[in-house]
């Protein structure tokens, strides 16, 4: 008697493409004697199998439990059929359709690989572009769906008969790895002058590059998502020339290191800042410096208890480490304000003023990729700069949060002025998020899955705004759809949203610190919930374009389903000189002391932001303060940071975004103390006002009585942390929402987080999704699709 055979169809959805899935399949398939197909289409891995109901029951729940490592299962939907009488299990070519598969990215080298390239006798011995599916590029290199090397920046390259035979084979890992490659068909490295001159071929390339880094020279590197600029790191004169070439004064600069034993002897490393490092995605990780290391350059990251530290993630940077043996600086391979360079040519033209030679391949690169950025916090990670590793992987997402189309947005409450126009996209519509001006990062939306790309930067030059521009003609073109709307930031002179409004579709301004506070519970899975109360949004940052046209920054933000109330703000005060005061916290500390003591402050010289000015300086000032010239009205936390770093004489003028208030956060240096200062919630106005009045003027009595700089910082921190407490008991919502840049501050989170926990609120902060600008496009999506 037969057995009574099934046919099962299943559609997996997620980043299952480029990483051994198909062969994994393969293998479970003919494993279990199961007959049919399977191959990738636009939407992610289709199969179709027969088999007993047994067989099939017992196929399905492996695929769940034995899934490749890299791949990561969205949705798995499966129906039974009619079986059709299939003879045997093969690998069908990939089809199209409607794009929605998860492109992965880049991966860093598996210990497989990375054998083999130093291996004697492996034929991949020495090579640099060494892969398989475990690892190597993917979102780097891909330029359509499905993941096939027709469709990748690999299709110039003619595999070698021995190549061809691994990628057919379904037994080996490199099956169906599309960047496969070995030296006597692949690509291949080169060194050059800057006049485009060879100087070396192949590996006498890499032999000679790592010659002159040891020489002091500035080297470029063509990498895997873009250009290197490369110098030793013990090299104190070539650091600082790397600085005065790129224009980069004083922000850190990023380390490589040849291997984890060797980051040991500089920085403490934990058990999950090890794992970070030594994880596919291989991101600079922020790791504490050892008091007694002095071997890297003082002009790496002056005055900085932190080192940003990576390890080698290709095969060309496992070799160049080997070669020699010391860390390196491997900072991003452009000028300040500028994109990545990804193409050699371009980079002769961008660089050449920076760097003598240029080690470079022949790969193009499809889109610039830089570096992630994470440390970690409250013991788990928290992503600062997503890029390489970690995009564009979707946010599991819209499916996940439980929306649908039902719900109703409004269109007449008192804050839904920032969302004119949400009405017209419904969770279904494709939906583009052109993000903020500063860490601009896109987001698009298609159907239940949103994409979030790399960190494009900062839109503040030609050539960023068209990196910025090609990200979105990007996006648009891999996943084949056209936005119905785009989403955007309130603030009308930003270029995003400059390019929203002239886009010619619908353009869905969203206010900034909302945006943020939605990221945050997007990322956490609180968007939706059948069972959603209101959650209380800190969103403290730099600044934000305001709903009453004010500059926002120190904001409390009652979030309901579908809008949200402004519940309380940091008292406000005014900058001079506007955005010039951003870079001057000198200015901002006038601004902020002009509110407390009026015209007197003029006079006031024992204090350092006073000193800070000539006379003439300050009678422009005190006339621009007098007259309202000049001087926006801001409620920001960031600046707020700003006054005291300035008050307590850290820091006038910022070389960079956050100097300031990254030197006041690292003034605490390990100092233990509870104290905090006095200050007011004045409740009687709607919203609540945040008084530092009382808060700032103890600050001046403990620096008029010699309390150091350590103390007066660490009560400071402390008083933010009681205010978030205090505003939370008043509003009284138990969960609390974490987001702004302000919460890149370790102290200041992880105090938080301890006291909101100690008084049973139920704090959420920042995994994946950064908690500065990087993650307002995500925050723009939902706020335009469901609220």
């Amino acid at each position: 008697m037969s057995i009574l055979k099934q046919r099962l169809h299943v559609t997996i959805r997620g980043a299952v493409q480029g990483v051994g899935f198909r062969p994994f399949i393969y293998r479970l398939a003919t494993e279990l004697g199961l007959v049919g197909w399977v191959n990738n289409s636009a939407q992610g891995v289709l199969v179709d199998v027969e088999g007993t109901q047994a067989q099939l029951q017992n196929f399905l729940l492996r695929i769940e439990q034995q899934k490749p490592p890299r791949s990561i299962i969205q949705s798995l939907e499966s129906k039974f059929l009619a079986p059709i009488g299939y003879q045997q299990f093969e690998i069908r070519t990939s089809t199209g359709g409607e794009k929605s598969a998860t492109i992965l990215p880049d991966l860093a080298t598996c210990s497989d690989c990375l054998r083999e390239i130093f291996n004697k006798s492996d034929r991949r011995y020495g090579y640099p572009f060494t892969n398989c599916t475990n690892c190597g590029p993917r979102f780097s290199i891909i330029e359509a769906l499905p993941y096939d090397r027709t469709n990748t920046t690999m299709k110039k390259f003619q595999m070698c008969i021995h190549c061809q035979s691994e990628y057919e084979n379904p037994l080996d890992r490199r099956f169906h790895a599309q960047p496969n490659a070995c030296p006597e068909c692949g690509p291949q490295l080169e060194l050059w002058e800057r006049d485009g001159n060879v100087l070396a071929l192949h590996h006498q390339a890499l032999i000679q590059a790592a010659a002159s880094i040891c020489q002091g020279k500035i080297v470029a590197i063509k990498g895997l998502g873009g250009f290197h600029l490369v110098v030793d790191a013990r090299n104190e004169a070539a650091v600082q020339k790397l600085r005065r070439c790129k224009q980069r004064e004083a922000k850190p600069l990023a380390l490589m290191y040849p291997s984890l034993e060797s980051i040991q002897v500089h920085c403490q490393v934990s058990e999950l800042e090890a794992k970070l490092l030594r994880s596919p995605q291989a991101p600079i990780v922020l790791l504490q410096r050892k008091l007694a290391s002095h071997a890297i350059a003082p002009s790496v990251a002056p005055g900085n208890p932190y080192l940003g530290v990576m390890l080698p993630y290709t095969p060309l940077h496992h070799l160049l480490m080997a070669e020699l043996g010391f860390p390196i600086v491997a900072t991003s391979g452009n000028l300040t304000d500028e994109p990545i360079c990804i193409d050699e040519k371009e980079a002769l033209q961008r660089l050449s003023s920076i760097t003598e030679v240029f080690l470079v391949h022949n790969r193009p690169i499809a889109r610039p990729v830089d570096d992630s950025v994470v440390c970690v916090m409250m013991g788990r990670e928290m992503v600062l700069r997503r890029a390489r590793g970690y995009a564009p992987l979707s946010i599991q997402g819209a499916g996940s949060w439980e929306l649908g189309a039902e719900e109703q947005l409004p269109t007449t409450t008192p804050d839904s002025q920032l969302l004119t126009g949400a009405q017209q996209c419904a969770p279904s519509d494709s939906l583009l998020a052109v993000g903020a001006h500063l860490k601009n990062t896109i987001a698009l939306c298609v159907k239940e899955q949103v994409f979030v790309s790399q960190h494009i930067g900062d839109l503040e030059t030609v050539p960023a705004v068209n990196a910025f521009e090609r990200a979105i003609a990007d996006f648009q073109l891999l996943y084949q759809t056209q936005p119905v709307a785009i989403a955007c930031d309130l603030h009308p002179d930003y270029l995003s949203t400059q390019f929203a409004r002239n886009s010619g579709m619908p353009a869905i301004p969203v206010q900034h610190h909302y945006a943020h506070v939605l990221s945050c519970m997007a990322e956490n899975n609180l968007i939706g919930m059948h069972d959603s109360q209101p959650v209380l949004g800190v969103a403290w940052d730099g600044s934000g374009y305001g709903l009453d046209g004010t500059i926002w920054g120190g904001e409390f933000l009652l979030v309901t389903e579908t809008s949200f109330e402004r519940v309380a703000h940091l008292h406000t005060f005014r900058l001079p000189g506007g955005e010039k005061a951003i870079k001057e916290p000198r200015r901002v500390a006038i601004g902020l002391l002009y509110e407390i003591f009026g015209d007197e402050v003029f006079e006031m010289k024992h204090l350092v932001p006073v000193q800070a000015f000539n006379d003439r300086e300050l009678g422009i000032l005190q006339t621009m303060l007098q007259r309202n010239l000049n001087t926006p009205v801001t409620s920001s936390m960031g600046r707020l940071f700003d006054v005291i770093a300035s008050i307590v004489g850290l820091r006038q003028q910022n070389q960079f975004e956050g100097q300031a208030a990254m030197e006041l956060e690292f003034a605490i240096a390990g100092f233990d103390l509870d104290e905090c200062y006095s200050f007011e919630i004045l409740a009687t106005s709607s919203p609540a006002i945040v008084d530092w009045l009382t808060m700032v003027r103890g600050i001046l009595v403990d620096i008029e009585f010699g309390l150091s700089i350590a103390q007066i910082s660490t009560k400071f921190h402390n008083t933010l942390v009681e205010i978030v407490v205090a505003v939370a008991k008043s509003v009284g919502e138990g969960k609390i929402i974490l987001t702004g840049g302000c919460f890149q501050n370790k102290y200041l989170t992880e105090r938080a987080i301890k006291r909101l926990q100690a008084e049973n609120f139920y704090p959420y902060w920042h995994q994946r999704i950064p908690p500065n600008d990087g993650g307002i496009a995500l925050g723009q999506i939902v706020a335009a699709t469901f609220h």
